[in-house]
Formats: C-alpha cells, sequence, structure tokens
C-alpha cells in the first residue's frame, strides 16, 4: 500500500456537512460522512459530523469534521493551507477551482503570473480554510 498524505479540516459550530458538501459541489467526487449520532453519541452532538472524507475523481482526498469545543479546540490562522497544484493540462480545472472554493471567501491574492514563472494565488474560503493554488508553466524545450 502507498503511504499518503491527506489534508483534515476541523470545523467549528457544526460546520463541517456545509463546508464538506461545498468542496463536493466544486471539486466532484463522492462525499462519505459518519456522524457521532450513528457512533453511539446522543443529544446535541448526534447530528454532527464525526468523520467526512471526500473522495474526487482525479484522486484527491479531503477529510474533515466538527470540532465540538469539548473535544477540539480550532484556532484558525495562517499555520496551515490546503495546496492544489498542477500543470498547463490541468490549468482550467485549477483555475475553476479556485474560482469556485474562494466564492464567498476572501481573495489574499488573485490568481496571476507569478515571479517564478507558474501561476498563482491565495485566498481563504468561507469556512476560514487557507487555499493555495499553483499552475505550473509551459515547460522551455
Amino acid at each position: 500500500m502507498t503511504v499518503v498524505l491527506n489534508p483534515y479540516l476541523s470545523f467549528p459550530d457544526g460546520k463541517a456537512r456545509e463546508a464538506m458538501e461545498f468542496y463536493a459541489s466544486v471539486l466532484g467526487g463522492e462525499l462519505t460522512v459518519m456522524t457521532f449520532g450513528e457512533m453511539g453519541t446522543e443529544g446535541p452532538l448526534a447530528d454532527q459530523v464525526m468523520h467526512g472524507q471526500l473522495q474526487t475523481p482525479g484522486g484527491l482526498t479531503l477529510m474533515g469534521a466538527d470540532a465540538p469545543p469539548e473535544m477540539v479546540q480550532v484556532t484558525f490562522g495562517d499555520n496551515v493551507s490546503v495546496s492544489l497544484s498542477g500543470g498547463p493540462d490541468d490549468a482550467e480545472q485549477l483555475r475553476g477551482w479556485f474560482a469556485g472554493l474562494s466564492e464567498g471567501g476572501q481573495v489574499k491574492q488573485p490568481l496571476d503570473a507569478a515571479p517564478w514563472g507558474d501561476e498563482f494565488g491565495m485566498f481563504v474560503d468561507r469556512f476560514g480554510i487557507s487555499w493555495l493554488v499553483n499552475i505550473a508553466g509551459q515547460a522551455s524545450s
């Protein structure tokens, strides 16, 4: 089995289902959700997401869960970003993802030509998650 690294996002205020459904609407793929209730929790947490996983057709995996304050303290900041990158053949898809995922969020740097020759942009989505998008420039012949 190959080892993989998957972003696992924590959401305060019961926003995980909304966030994961939003990501699925932009990135495509199959979203599976397991609630705390399905694992035996009763009360207000029962409907919240214990584990959500989005598998996209292109092989991306994004995981997320609600972070009840009594279990996890979520602190948003600039210490972690989700990065999407690809080459010229992926440019249209990456531009679409940038536009879709940044909708309702705050674009920190528009997707544009970067000094290193690629196309690059940054934003914080409407759920407080920081994203980086890089489209590699055409390889010189």
